[in-house]
């Protein structure tokens, strides 16, 4: 009989942590977090704040929280001993918190690891540690903090009425960015310029690099910074800009005339570091680039092979690896590529906020086969593997080398210069490819007189700056210190799921809501949308896990001396619409207010009188979202769109119903999932596919649920295959 119970967060841990630990323990899973603030108290936050303390009220989040709580009660009377073994990060610790508030324990056991491994997760049960209750405070301020932006700062934007839905401490930081650039493309006004080269009978071409007097640039000297989220594509080399034609005339009329002569010539030898294993933003940066992964799918992916034991936990912004890890990777190179391995092992330094607890995404065992893996994992999850495989390799290899020519020739007064580079030795470049084509120059003597071939000039335009690629934005959420790793990706796909953004050509671009939203805000909230600002909220929720600040403190005093004045400032902006007429507002005080939220502004649903419906009222949105109307269906027992405007009023994002491969208990025509809205949540049940079961009473039991278990019905039971 099982004496210890292990509880993870992720089910997809279960059955490999069953194997490693053995018939003494139970491992079961809270499937992430279990609770969540309620919506009781003003504006429904859920929590207090008096003086300067918070008093917070948790409620499971759903149905299967609530279930997931009892079968975990009940597991918890089966054993002796309980310990939690969720994600080893501040949301981890928080999730383990509320295990142990839900299921009443006195001192829990805290274990964490980094990899699903034996020897990892056995040394993390032999040694366990009580909870960090900074970081468990840490975790309950940024929930809190979320929470009162969210539910304070929303209502702002509702009384645009062009279908805002949301504001967010890290969502409107990062929306500012995409539309600051947007406003940048807007306004550009591209200018014409030239650039002007000669071709040498030697071989090579140079550009027009400026006169004789004037300070020239010699070769950089300056390490090239490995950017994970560039692309592929090098620009083509080109002169100083020349800005009109004539003068671009007159530099290939004095070129023509005048010998050309060789008056520096400089080769050396230049190393170029390798990069260092992935963190979690590099990691989202390269698979947007490289592998063309949205940063939510790269999670998505990563997380199953965390999960799968292949590699490290995957939420870090440590690049830290461990010793044994560094011990397998010299072996591997000196077994099967000797010229790579480094005089000593390769360390990288992290940036002052990482935690150097945790590690590096890479993988627990890189002398496992490729050919193996290619077999047994989907082709994005392996692509996804080989690329964390061969970073990880990289960090551990001998520099690359560069040899680095510059050519300097004078005719006249005019100065040409050209640059060449060729790889001497690939070093860490042979498992990770980072490095510029070759461009090979002819060895020149200083003095030697050059043959002109030909001289020209190219007339080229001015380009506005770019829009950001979900790459480029993660790498400039990091720069600024907007969000952390675990909100990143969810961050994104918030701005496009709320239709503030939207791909376009790959590239981030704001939509006219985004933009209304965030030029509103500029006026109603400025310093919520300042980098600077957030980064320093995400600083002191930094400082609370380190112990160095209380988490009660930081935020009543944010609260009070901040946002609460620039709520009643925000309220003065004048809200106007799109069109410039001040939108029209709803007194929301005629009407009483439902337990139901409207499924796209989240804000409670009004009851409407009517003598036309059986239960006398239907509700409707009066916060500015169009054509949210809901009418009770006797037959689901739940809050339903018209039918006619089911696909498009009450829910935008619903995916229609699809079909399964189990038979109806009934008439044996298959089910299909269906997708439904109770109380303002997306929920879905199994009915049948037959429109004509909708009326018939033989059908009317016909509905399964999601348990944890699979699918149940109150008259049928579980759902078998």
């Amino acid at each position: 009989m099982a004496k210890r119970l292990l509880v993870v967060e992720s089910p997809g841990k279960v059955k490999k942590l069953s194997q490693i630990l053995g018939s003494d323990w139970i491992v079961r899973a809270s499937c992430g977090h279990i609770r969540e603030l309620s919506n009781e108290g003003e504006d429904s936050l859920g929590f207090v704040m008096e003086g300067s303390t918070v008093e917070c009220r948790y409620i499971p989040r759903d149905q299967q929280a609530r279930e997931t709580i009892q079968q975990l009660k009940a597991a918890v009377k089966q054993v002796q001993e309980v310990v939690l073994a969720t994600d080893p990060d501040r949301e981890g610790e928080t999730i383990a918190w509320h295990l142990k508030e839900a299921l009443g324990l006195k001192n829990p056991k805290r274990v964490v690891y980094t990899e699903i491994t034996e020897s990892a997760v056995k040394a993390a049960i032999a040694n366990p540690r009580n909870l960090d209750v900074n970081l468990v405070g840490a975790g309950l301020c940024r929930d809190c903090l979320d929470k009162l932006v969210g539910y304070k700062g929303s209502p702002l934007v509702w009384a645009l009425n062009n279908g805002a839905k949301s504001v967010g401490r890290v969502q409107s930081a990062t929306l500012h960015l995409i539309c600051q650039r947007e406003r940048e493309i807007q306004s550009f006004v591209p200018q014409d310029y030239w650039s002007v080269w000669v071709d040498y009978v030697e071989g090579f071409r140079a550009f027009y690099k400026g006169n004789v007097g004037e300070r020239t640039e010699s070769s950089s000297n300056e390490p090239e910074a490995h950017d994970d989220a560039a692309s592929n594509t090098k620009e083509a080399p080109e002169s100083t800009r020349v800005l009109s034609e004539a003068e671009a005339d007159r530099l290939v009329e004095e070129a023509r005339r005048h010998p050309h002569q060789v008056i520096k010539f400089e080769g050396k030898i230049a190393n170029r570091q390798p990069p260092p294993p992935f963190i979690t933003s590099t990691l989202q940066q390269a698979a947007g680039s490289r592998l063309r992964f949205a940063p939510d799918r790269t999670m998505i992916l990563a997380q199953k092979l965390y999960e799968a034991g292949l590699i490290t936990y995957m939420r870090t912004d440590s690049v830290m690896l461990s010793p044994e890890f560094c011990a397998d990777a010299r072996k591997w190179l000196e077994e099967n590529d000797p010229q790579n391995v480094p005089p000593k092992t390769a360390r990288h330094r992290s940036n002052k906020t990482a935690q150097e607890a945790h590690e590096a995404i890479r993988p627990t065992n890189v002398f496992r086969p490729s050919s193996e893996l290619r077999v047994e994992l989907p082709a994005d999850e392996f692509n996804l593997y080989v690329m964390i495989w061969k970073r990880a390799m990289a960090s551990q290899c001998r520099p690359a080398q560069l040899r680095k020519t510059l050519i300097l020739t004078q005719s006249g007064e005019i100065l040409w210069q050209a640059r060449g580079q060729v790889v001497e030795f690939l070093g860490y470049a042979r498992y990770w490819s980072n490095l510029s084509k070759d461009t090979l120059l002819p060895t020149l003597q200083e003095g030697q007189i050059l043959t002109l071939e030909n001289a020209g000039h190219e007339k080229k335009q001015t380009q506005p700056p770019p829009r950001y690629s979900e790459p480029k934005l993660v790498q400039l959420m990091e720069r600024k210190g907007i969000g952390r790793p675990s909100t990143y990706s969810p961050t994104i796909a918030t701005l496009k799921k709320r239709d503030y953004v939207q791909l376009t050509k790959e590239s981030l671009q704001p939509t006219s809501l985004g933009l209304e939203v965030d030029a509103f805000l500029l006026k109603a909230l400025p310093d919520l949308l300042q980098t600077e600002f957030t980064a320093k909220m995400e600083d002191a929720l930094d400082a609370i896990a380190s112990g160095k600040q209380p988490w009660q403190n930081y935020l009543t005093n944010w609260n009070q001396n901040y946002f609460a004045p620039a709520l009643v400032k925000a309220k003065t902006v004048a809200v106007s619409s799109s069109n410039g007429v001040k939108a029209p507002t709803v007194d929301k005080g005629k009407f009483e207010t439902s337990r139901t939220r409207c499924p796209q502004c989240k804000n409670y649903l009004a009851k409407i009188k009517s003598s036309k419906v059986k239960k006398k009222y239907f509700l409707k949105c009066v916060s500015g979202c169009e054509d949210v109307v809901l009418f009770w269906s006797e037959y689901s027992k739940t809050w339903e769109a018209p039918r006619a405007k089911a696909a498009t009023t009450e829910n935008p994002q619903k995916p229609p119903a699809q079909i399964t491969e189990y038979p109806c208990p009934v008439c044996q025509k298959p089910l299909e999932e269906y997708n439904y809205i109770k109380e303002g949540q997306n929920k879905k049940m199994l009915r049948c596919s037959d429109p004509k079961s909708r009326n018939d009473q033989k059908h009317k039991d016909v509905a399964y649920f999601t348990t944890q278990k699979g699918w149940w019905s109150p008259k049928f039971g579980e759902l078998k295959c």
